[in-house]
């Protein structure tokens, strides 16, 4: 096969890839044809993976095969593996090992003189640059997620240590832009941008972890297409580009869902609070577990809205046989859920998904917010600060103008909960001190079992 033949095989390959992404990716966009999606952009990844050894001048065969053999192992285990609840910190994780990827490429290439011209120079630095970013930054997010590293570490003059890191990592840049020569350059290039994403994500609060999520997701993508005009390979540059627009639009979305501009994401501290709090009046007020299925029972619209703590206590499944025997009394069901509940984009739609929930009852905050003043019943099952009114009414709270659900409209708001402790952000949550509002304390998988038994023997 001569080397016409094999470029037109190659090119054809990559535009059949790319079609393949860009249709996965479309499919994703609605949960009923997501996991067709992640066939189809699988299935291009494979295609794109494949072709690549038929590149001209390639070698090293048995270390690719060796490497995408134990990545896939690992992956496929890992996968297998993962609960739910710890989906959030896989994704921050592996998307930490694209940014890295991404990075070892631009290393590659520095490292070995490759005077590919002042333009390929550039994008070969800024993919290498913002890939080192969101490989420490999404590692620090991991371990935040995991629990290695609980603490969130805020001082005077972080900003300015942000700024000293990044302006010299523009010099060293520079440096290795016009001088590619210098070996020592680069390798403090590399670590200087490692250290920034350290040191931008060490100040994240949990309740911003969704938009850091999707803000690396963003920079990984952006990494990736920057190497593809290096390596002027079109899958990279084509999935790069789809990764990071998606990721960029993501990232807008949830800062918007939390009321935080994208320069406030990027230049302030993740997640701060502040240390004067309107005070909150009144008690929470206990309920049984056979009062609220009474009151379940004989509602006529329901709305249920998830959280964090419904993931950690695996609860969706007795959640959905609740539903299913609330609907066959004939109770109107929906779920509620926020953009922003959960530790990544879309964890209460996946939870609901795996229990085998409908589509069809699943409505997101624009689209049930108005219900909210007809339903008899809201319950929250581990949801906080998404349902927090002090959002709408306290100018003082860090949360102040955050969109929320509107459970407080609810006649009556069950709240399923461990403790009387605050939420993730360390907010106190005055919706569990009005008058309609009762504690359901327990563990959600518990006290969900508690209510089905509850509603059955009615």
């Amino acid at each position: 096969m001569n080397i016409l033949n094999m470029a037109l095989i190659i090119d054809v390959s990559y535009f059949l890839a790319a079609v393949l992404f860009i249709y996965g990716l479309k499919r994703m966009g609605s949960p009923m044809t997501a996991r067709g999606g992640i066939v189809w952009a699988g299935a291009g990844m494979v295609l794109a993976t494949v072709v690549t050894f038929l590149f001209p001048g390639m070698s090293n065969y048995i270390l690719m095969m060796i490497a995408i053999g134990l990545g896939g192992i690992i992956a496929w285990i890992s996968g297998k593996k993962v609960a739910m609840t710890d989906m959030p910190q896989m994704i921050a994780l592996y998307n930490g090992m694209g940014g890295g990827a991404a990075a070892a490429i631009a290393a590659v290439e520095l490292y070995g003189g490759n005077d590919h011209g002042l333009t390929f120079g550039i994008l070969a630095v800024l993919g290498g640059f913002i890939g080192a970013v969101s490989f420490s930054g999404s590692l620090v997010a991991f371990a935040k997620l995991q629990g290695f590293k609980n603490t969130t570490l805020r001082f005077k003059g972080q900003q300015v240590l942000n700024l000293v890191i990044l302006v010299s990592t523009l010099v060293m840049a520079v440096i290795v832009i016009t001088q590619p020569d210098t070996g020592n350059t680069i390798s403090i290039f590399f670590v200087l941008a490692l250290a920034l994403g350290i040191t931008m994500t060490v100040p994240i609060g949990g309740a911003d972890m969704p938009v850091v999520i999707s803000l690396y997701n963003a920079f990984t993508g952006l990494a990736v297409a920057f190497e593809g005009f290096v390596q002027q390979n079109p899958a990279m540059i084509i999935a790069g580009t789809v990764v990071g627009a998606a990721g960029s639009l993501l990232t807008q979305l949830m800062a918007k869902a939390m009321n935080r501009s994208l320069a406030n994401v990027l230049f302030s501290g993740f997640g701060e609070t502040t240390s004067e709090e309107t005070e909150i009046n009144g008690s929470m007020k206990p309920i049984d577990a056979s009062d609220v299925g009474v009151m379940m029972a004989f509602a006529n619209k329901v709305l249920i809205v998830p959280g964090y703590g419904m993931a950690v206590a695996q609860a969706q499944h007795k959640v959905w046989e609740l539903t299913q025997l609330l609907i066959d009394r004939d109770v109107d069901v929906k779920f509620a859920i926020h953009p922003v509940a959960g530790r990544m984009p879309g964890h209460m739609n996946v939870l609901l998904a795996e229990a085998g929930v409908p589509y069809d009852i699943i409505y997101d905050e624009n689209e049930i917010n108005s219900e909210f003043e007809s339903a008899d019943v809201a319950l929250i099952i581990g949801a906080n600060d998404v349902v927090n009114p002090v959002a709408r009414s306290d100018p003082s709270s860090p949360i102040y103008g955050m969109p929320i659900l509107n459970a407080d409209y609810a006649k009556n708001v069950i709240v399923i909960k461990r403790g009387q402790g605050a939420g993730f952000s360390g907010i106190e949550n005055a919706l569990f001190f009005l008058d309609q509002t009762r504690m359901l304390y327990g563990d959600g998988q518990k006290m969900a079992s508690e209510l089905i038994q509850a509603v059955k023997s009615l």
